[in-house]
């Protein structure tokens, strides 16, 4: 079922064939457009900013200066893989995913989800598997330990857990079709929310277990003021058949009632029932005929991610009156995920290999192409997570990676690094669309002298240290300027840097230390560009 592609575009069938790399595949759709439009993009970015955008994104920390240095002096064509490949394997890979799904996954980012999630991503269980435990909440094989946190958080609003079920898996927003037919989209009625709602209809938590009744149905009145009762109907308007069944007397239901009491108090889990609407759901969903919707929400979300824009946008909005923008490409890209059954790391390996991913984010002319277009990269926030990180490392003195040590011991020194930043911005917002720095974040890092202290402190192992210490301030600023940008300095920064610097000489540490301050809150800092 093809129900993206625009008009004129070319069917399933006529796609480029499904042995290409990832990769090429990306840069032949996307120069396609470009062709069309007569458009010219913007060249590719250099490699310090190309190894500190792959390594934000895949790891979620930028590069030390010894990395950065040693990228950029690498000749060998093979590098981007060979860098791609070295991070996929790391352990900074688990953990950064980790995070990024567990904010994509949980409400309100509150790592609801985070213990099965690193027990999923840490073998890389395919999407589909995660999909249907996630959705089962059963946790009786302790490979899916957690995984019933995500019913759990969203249990006491059957709405929204049915419409955020529907976003997260299927990149299709219900609830406009609430009250009334989508004004906007024809193929999104009532009957739509009210079918996806029922497979979530007879879903309730019990004595913290996930419970599934036999019985149950939802009701709703049209515009007209029409009562119906909801059929099972899947976003395509695929209606599934179910057993009739009567609903229980009141003294069946005072029993059932007793039972749910008892099992509560044994902590044990409530028996499945005889039919299972939410299995039906995780069942037409991964259907050949059905699962477009699965396939490319996944698709775009990654694409958004790394992309910093979607295929789709919005990204919760995949319907036929809102074709993407490349639509032969998401058309591919979908197609092969499911050749190989659902790889998520594979499919990041792949976005993150494309010339469209490596681009400048810089524009010469004056009118910058539109975002869809993917002819110069978009800056994106950092991740409060992110940040954290980059932050952590600005100020870790270059000698503590250095090139000597065990692979286990380098990733511990990783990770308190990581970690130094964590209490000073753990309430930044997490970046979504539309995203704007708030007055908040604004007043947190120009203003709370307590950050500033926590962050820049002049103890062993620190940067400020190595650049107090250092009589050739030239030397030191070119020191910093790699440590926190992974790049090598501009001659006329540096000029302007050591006037500010040697300005004041009785006062050199809190000199260093505003420098420091005032690059780490920059926007050079602050995105991913």
């Amino acid at each position: 079922m093809v129900w993206f592609l625009a008009a004129g575009a070319t069917s399933a069938g006529e796609l480029l064939p499904p042995d290409r790399p990832l990769g090429e595949v990306i840069d032949h759709y996307i120069d396609a457009r470009f062709a069309a439009e007569q458009v010219t993009p913007a060249p590719l970015a250099s490699d310090t900013t190309v190894v500190r955008r792959t390594m934000l994104d895949l790891v979620g920390r930028g590069p030390t200066a010894a990395e950065a240095k040693a990228y950029a002096a690498n000749n060998d064509p093979a590098k981007r893989v060979a860098l791609v490949d070295q991070l996929l394997a790391s352990p900074g890979y688990l953990r950064h995913q980790v995070a990024e799904f567990d904010v994509l996954l949980s409400t309100r980012g509150r790592s609801e989800l985070r213990d099965y999630l690193t027990l999923a991503l840490a073998e890389n269980r395919p999407w589909d598997v995660m999909f249907r435990e996630l959705i089962s909440g059963d946790e009786s094989d302790a490979a899916r330990k957690g995984s019933a946190q995500f019913l759990k958080s969203r249990i006491d609003d059957l709405d929204r857990l049915a419409n955020e079920t529907s976003v997260l898996f299927f990149g299709v927003n219900v609830t406009c079709a609430k009250c009334h037919d989508h004004p906007l989209v024809d193929a999104w009625t009532q009957e739509h929310f009210y079918g996806m709602t029922s497979f979530f209809s007879r879903t309730f938590e019990n004595g913290g277990f996930i419970g599934e009744r036999d019985y149950g149905r939802v009701s709703y009145t049209t515009v007209y003021g029409e009562n119906r009762t909801a059929q099972l109907m899947f976003l395509t308007g695929t209606v599934l058949e179910e057993p009739a069944v009567e609903e229980p007397t009141d003294d069946a239901k005072k029993q059932e009632k007793e039972q749910l009491e008892q099992l509560k108090k044994n902590k044990q889990p409530v028996p499945p029932p005889a039919f299972s609407r939410r299995a039906q759901l995780i069942d037409v969903a991964l259907r050949e005929d059905q699962r477009d919707y699965f396939a490319k929400a996944i698709v775009n979300q990654l694409w958004n991610r790394y992309y910093g824009y979607g295929l789709v946008m919005p990204i919760d909005q995949m319907h036929p009156e809102n074709p993407p923008s490349h639509p032969e490409l998401l058309e591919w890209l979908a197609r092969d995920f499911v050749a190989h059954h659902y790889d998520l790391k594979r499919l990041m390996r792949g976005l993150v290999l494309s010339n469209a991913y490596a681009r400048s984010s810089r524009w010469e002319s004056s009118s910058r192409p539109p975002q869809a277009l993917f002819a110069v990269a978009n800056v994106r926030p950092l991740s409060p997570a992110q940040y954290a990180a980059v932050l952590g490392f600005a100020n870790t003195s270059p000698t503590q990676f250095a090139g000597d040590l065990a692979p286990a011991e380098y990733d511990n020194r990783v990770r308190a690094a990581e970690s130094k930043g964590r209490g000073a911005i753990d309430k930044l917002e997490y970046p979504s669309e539309g995203f704007q720095i708030s007055v908040d974040e604004a007043l947190l890092l120009s203003n709370n002298e307590r950050v500033m202290n926590d962050l820049l402190k002049n103890s062993h192992g620190s940067l400020l240290a190595e650049l107090v210490a250092n009589p050739d301030h030239r030397a030191a600023l070119i020191a910093a300027i790699w440590n926190v940008y992974a790049r090598a300095p501009q001659d006329d920064e540096l000029d302007a840097l050591v006037v500010y610097l040697e300005a004041q000489p009785d006062r050199l540490e809190e000199r260093w230390k505003q420098l420091l301050w005032a690059m780490l809150t920059s926007s050079e800092t602050r995105f991913n560009y």
